[in-house]
């Protein structure tokens, strides 16, 4: 998993996501769709809340594949296309965090 993972608001619902893991860079540009946030059940309507989530999506795909492989940009509902636990494991991880 990456050493760093920095996470700045690029525009609403947007953010920029940097994974640095040794000398390995990677940056990325994903979109809290409106799908994933009435998936939840918390309230994610602050911009906080949205960071967490994020920072909490891109810990889960850093689980599965290299930082690498992951699209540059992407909105967090797309996620589940590639891994159907998706929604249930970030659910439990909002919940917990």
């Amino acid at each position: 998993m990456a050493e760093t993972i920095d996470i700045t608001q690029m525009e609403p619902r947007v953010f920029g996501v940097v994974t640095t893991e040794g000398q390995t860079t990677t940056t990325h540009r994903v979109i809290v769709s409106d799908q994933i946030l009435g998936s939840l059940d918390a309230d994610m309507d602050d911009t906080a809340a949205q960071e967490a989530l994020v920072r909490e999506s891109v810990k889960f795909l850093l689980e599965r594949e290299p930082a690498e492989e992951i699209l540059d940009e992407f909105s967090l509902d797309e996620i589940t296309n590639y891994f159907p636990e998706y929604p249930d494991e970030i659910r439990a991880r909002m919940i917990n965090s």
